[in-house]
């Protein structure tokens, strides 16, 4: 498993007791809003919709809430106008990093972004993005199926591979096919834990040490900043070591 996918991991654990879910919920709300507005307010039509619905609802955000930000996304509340922008550059270790962005305030947000990258004596705007596919990753619990029977459901929904994720199994898809085959394997009984459309890199650089702590120390600013929705890297940590240092 990946130090990037560890990392998503022990995000997500740690966002479940997370005292900044109002933070959670400001990214939440912008996806939806932007999904609504690119895709139109019905999610039965609108896959990047539907998928935003859900990480609202798993974050336990209210239906009201939902709601308004779909209606200020077709204009039919007033609101914001967010601009969707991919960031690229390096990170400590000469990691390659992705920043996808939402903000009402192009100027300030790279101004913001450049200045963390700064001090992390990373390079900003280098390009990157070539190292990354986009997929679809659907993790499942291992108590929940056995690998073989999770493979055997999986490939028939359509998914691309099945892997070892440590404490998870992480189901890989094509981004065409991911609605059908997280439908699938819900159909099946099984639910995931966490569902997404993300960008796998084609290979890793592994860090040890203080290169390691430097890049969570990176990591954590970065989706810590109210404009960033999601980042991504290439980063390879031990899981003794990643969880020594975000404990």
């Amino acid at each position: 498993m990946s130090g990037h996918s560890r990392w998503s991991t022990i995000k997500h654990k740690k966002a479940a007791a997370d005292a900044k879910r109002s933070k959670n919920w400001t990214k939440l709300i912008k996806e939806v809003t932007v999904a609504a507005k690119i895709g139109g307010g019905d999610p039965a039509g609108n896959p990047r919709l539907r998928t935003a619905i859900d990480k609202a609802r798993a974050e336990n955000m209210p239906n009201d809430t939902i709601t308004r930000a779909i209606k200020k996304g077709t204009g039919d509340l007033e609101g914001v106008q967010y601009e969707e922008i991919t960031y690229e550059g390096r990170g400590p270790g000469g990691t390659a990093v992705l920043v996808e962005v939402m903000t009402d305030n192009r100027n300030r947000t790279v101004s913001e972004i450049r200045h963390v990258f700064d001090k992390a004596n990373g390079v900003f705007g280098e390009k990157v993005a070539w190292i990354f596919k986009k997929q679809g990753l659907i993790t499942i619990e291992k108590s929940a199926v056995a690998e073989d029977k999770l493979m055997e459901i999986g490939l028939e929904c359509g998914a691309e591979d099945v892997r070892d994720g440590d404490d998870v199994w992480e189901v890989v898809t094509d981004p065409k096919s991911f609605e059908e085959v997280k439908a699938g394997l819900e159909k099946a009984g099984l639910k995931p834990t966490s569902a997404e459309l993300t960008q796998v890199p084609s290979s890793y650089v592994k860090l040890e040490g203080a290169a390691a702590e430097s890049m969570l120390k990176f990591m954590t600013t970065l989706e810590d900043h109210d404009d960033i929705q999601n980042v991504y890297a290439n980063f390879d940590i031990d899981a003794e070591l990643m969880e020594k240092l975000t404990a």
